[in-house]
């Protein structure tokens, strides 16, 4: 994985902002879903997809590719737009979104769709997977590597903090996970619903290395990926500070967006704000 020049942040940028008017679309057509979750984590998926990730999306299942778990599956909007936009299926395939019989489901479905490395839903599980999936790269002497993308709500179930502490164990050093601590979930903010701080403190002492970004800059995403890659000794987790609803001034920082979809008027003043952003960073 090489650094970051100024074309490659300007193209990250732009794609992250085509992937939040896709976000947008996608859902004005579906007329569900969530739509601050989505928002917030255009940034980190853009540089996975198109920067950190070893992967062909010719060839999904490519055996020595670098797997990627998204634990909070309902997300999955920002998932199957920046899948798209990488290659793996037809961009014009996003509007069927949770329609019946699409590959497209409200959570993703493994099975259904070539690429996806999990079936998610039940909040609490993906650390879970993504540790089976290290641990059997392990014993099949492969090297590729595992990330998972995890929610700050879904760390106030009891079964994330059992996989938190088997992979700080086995010092699963090939597994890196990333938290969108975006501060909200379906009711309101987490730390009126049920605390996570102090939040770093509980993974290092579990014996994971901790790395804490802002979740909106593609250096700093980048560059917290290769610390984790020189981390031989334990997993890593990455706090990725965003703002819900990132790119909409009307959603940001809102919990009331976690799970519902813009209305037609909605969508329209969304995309303007997006399309005004895009000729914003074009025109540098």
């Amino acid at each position: 994985m090489q650094g970051l020049n100024d074309k490659k942040i300007e193209f990250l940028e732009m794609t992250a902002n085509r992937i939040r008017q896709d976000i947008i679309r996608m859902l004005l057509e579906a007329g569900s879903g969530h739509s601050a979750g989505p928002l917030g984590m255009a940034d980190i998926f853009t540089a996975f997809y198109f920067h950190i990730l070893n992967q062909n999306p010719k060839k999904p299942g490519w055996p020595d590719r670098d797997r990627l778990v998204l634990s909070n599956g309902h997300i999955c909007p920002v998932l199957y737009a920046t899948m798209a936009r990488a290659g793996y299926f037809p961009i014009e395939e996003l509007k069927t979104l949770r329609k019946i019989n699409s590959r497209l489901q409200g959570h993703p479905h493994r099975t259904a769709l070539p690429g996806l490395e999990t079936t998610s839903g039940p909040l609490g599980s993906g650390l879970s997977q993504a540790i089976g999936i290290t641990l059997a790269g392990r014993l099949d002497g492969k090297k590729y590597r595992t990330y998972c993308l995890t929610s700050d709500g879904e760390h106030q179930e009891g079964n994330t903090w059992e996989a938190v502490m088997f992979a700080g164990k086995y010092r699963l050093s090939n597994l890196t996970a990333v938290v969108d601590r975006n501060n909200i979930q379906i009711d309101g903010n987490t730390e009126e619903i049920m605390p996570l701080e102090p939040f770093r403190a509980k993974y290092e002492a579990f014996n994971w290395h901790v790395i804490e970004i802002d979740g909106h800059n593609f250096e700093h995403i980048v560059d917290a990926v290769a610390e984790a890659k020189a981390i031989h000794e334990k997993p890593t987790m990455i706090i990725a500070h965003t703002i819900p609803g990132k790119g909409v001034s009307f959603m940001e920082n809102d919990y009331k967006w976690h799970g519902i979809p813009p209305n037609a008027e909605q969508a329209r003043l969304a995309l303007k704000e997006l399309e005004a952003i895009g000729r914003k960073i074009h025109g540098g």
